[in-house]
C-alpha cells in the first residue's frame, strides 16, 4: 500500500493497479477523447454549412454510440467521475445535435437558400430580407 498524503493531509491508500486494469483505464480514456472529438466535430461541422449536414449527422451518430459504450464502461469499471460527467454531458449535447440535424434535414432547401442569400447580403437590409424569406419558407408553428 502506498501511504501518500492526500489533499487534506490525511493519508490515502491506493493499491497498485494490475496491468489489465491499467489497460482498461487507458482504453476508456482513449475512447473518451475520441468521444469528445466527435461531439465537438459534429457541432462545428454543423456550423459550417448546411451542405455538410450528412457529415454532422454521421459524427452525431458516432458520438451517441461512443457515449453509450463509455457510459457502460465507466459504470462497470467505476471510472473517475470526470469521465462519467463528461460522457453524460456529451450525450446531452449529442441528443440536441440529433434534433438540430433532423430539423435541418427536414427544412434543407429553405436553410440552404437562406445561407446562400445571407452570404451575398452586404447590408443590414439585405440580411433582414434573407431572414424574412426564411421565415416565410417555414411553417407557422416553427416561426
Amino acid at each position: 500500500m502506498n501511504n501518500t498524503p492526500g489533499p487534506a493531509g490525511s493519508p490515502r491508500t491506493s493499491e497498485p493497479l494490475s496491468e489489465a486494469a491499467k489497460s482498461s483505464r487507458m482504453t476508456t480514456h482513449t475512447l473518451f477523447r475520441i468521444f469528445i472529438l466527435t461531439v465537438l466535430g459534429s457541432f462545428f461541422i454543423f456550423q459550417l454549412d448546411v451542405n455538410y449536414l450528412w457529415l454532422s449527422g454521421l459524427l452525431t451518430a458516432a458520438s451517441i454510440a461512443l457515449g453509450i459504450v463509455l457510459l457502460v464502461r465507466s459504470a462497470k469499471a467505476k471510472e473517475s467521475r470526470l469521465v462519467l460527467f463528461g460522457t453524460i454531458s456529451g450525450l446531452v449535447v449529442s441528443l440536441v445535435m440529433t434534433l438540430l440535424v433532423l430539423v435541418s434535414a427536414v427544412f434543407f432547401t429553405a436553410i440552404r437558400e437562406y445561407q446562400d442569400c445571407s452570404r451575398s447580403a452586404l447590408t443590414q437590409q439585405a440580411a433582414s430580407t434573407c431572414r424574412i424569406q426564411l421565415e416565410d419558407a417555414l411553417p407557422t408553428q416553427i416561426r
